[in-house]
């Protein structure tokens, strides 16, 4: 999944380069992808999928690779705008089933922090595609690209289909101390929904531009792929980082500190602007936008956990909603200006604004210590 969604920005300004299309068009294209994640994503959350989870998410990965594969072998907007539109329903469904399946899994075994280690392997996904497109460019150009990601993603897939077995679930294993957890009651819901919303509207401006804002300063020598490295290397351990901050301090001030973070780093570019900006902007938002993630979906498994599946469906559209108009927007301001900086900080403002939402539930956390006093 992380090579299936995310390959898209490192790629984006090497197609840029060789078929001259505006930030528009990209943008565009972005947001197709994303349409699609909201419609995977919307039709998991209304779906009664919960006896068919293993089947789905195969068929899922399959599509995804397909997808990302076709990618290089036309060069008509049309079918692209069409190849990303399938590839984000593919994903949406592939990071809905998956989480459902870890997480009741996790949820059994008392182990839900062990969820960052789950959630880091798309950043695993980032760094891989991050290494490879510099060399497969060189060789194949962008088209090789495409259907190099392609193969690396097969042979991982193979790993999934190998070692995934369908197994019921038996939600009466869940033990005690999950029903003690201190979390929000399910009517705070809402907050998190509309702040995860905008969370998806703010992210994915720097998820989308952030190597085509780094192409365009100097000192980068036109090797800004390593802009999406640093994103890799800093998701990778991020989400196991966040996961156990939550287990010490509560998964809503987690949150709260990691939107703060994230959208300083969101607007970095546009205050220094400099190859240590950008550099350092990569690091904060590699750092937290896939730990968010694990924070709001294991939050709502735990405020919901008999019905995992459709509460993080429904939490997943509602970020996919954000995620399909960000780019747009982004791409024609950015288009009429000449520059990113409005747009980024724009997109820091909105994940801010997230992250004040969420301040109205940190008061139903307690400290640790009165939760073993509970236990």
């Amino acid at each position: 999944m992380g090579i299936g969604r995310f390959a898209y920005t490192p790629i984006l300004p090497l197609m840029q380069s060789d078929l001259s299309f505006s930030n528009a068009v990209g943008g565009y294209l972005a947001t197709s992808n994303y349409a699609g994640y909201l419609l995977g994503a919307f039709l998991v959350g209304i779906i009664p999928v919960k006896q068919h989870r293993t089947f789905i998410l195969r068929l899922s990965l399959v599509i995804s690779i397909l997808t990302t594969a076709s990618m290089g072998l036309f060069q008509s907007y049309f079918i692209w705008y069409g190849l990303r539109f399938i590839s984000g329903i593919s994903s949406a469904i592939v990071f809905v089933m998956a989480s459902g399946i870890v997480l009741d899994k996790l949820a059994i075994r008392n182990k839900l922090n062990w969820s960052g280690i789950f959630y880091g392997g798309v950043g695993l996904g980032i760094f891989l595609s991050s290494l490879l497109i510099p060399i497969l460019n060189r060789l194949y150009r962008w088209e090789g690209v495409w259907l190099g990601l392609s193969g690396v993603s097969m042979l991982l897939v193979l790993i999934v289909w190998i070692s995934m077995k369908d197994e019921p679930l038996s939600f009466e294993k869940t033990s005690k101390q999950e029903s003690a957890l201190c979390v929000p009651p399910l009517k705070w819901i809402p907050w998190l929904i509309v702040a995860y919303g905008l969370e998806g509207l703010g992210y994915i401006v720097t998820g989308t531009f952030i190597v085509s804002i780094a192409k365009e300063i100097p000192s980068f020598n036109g090797d800004a792929t390593v802009v999406w490295m640093v994103v890799g290397l800093a998701a990778i351990p991020s989400c196991i980082i966040w996961s156990e901050l939550a287990k010490k301090i509560g998964f809503v001030k987690s949150l709260v500190l990691a939107m703060t973070l994230q959208a300083f780093g969101i607007a970095l570019p546009a205050l220094w602007v400099s190859q240590i900006g950008v550099v350092l902007s990569a690091l904060l938002f590699g750092a937290t936008f896939m730990g968010i993630t694990t924070l709001a979906t294991t939050l709502a498994r735990q405020m919901s956990p008999f019905n995992s599946s459709r509460i993080i469906g429904i939490l997943t559209s509602i970020y996919a909603g954000g995620q399909m108009i960000g780019p747009s927007i982004a791409g024609i301001i950015s288009t009429a200006t000449q520059n990113y900086d409005a747009v980024l900080l724009g997109a820091a403002s909105v994940v801010l604004v997230g992250a004040g939402l969420l301040l109205t539930g940190i008061r139903f956390e307690k400290s640790p210590a009165f939760l073993k006093k509970q236990i």
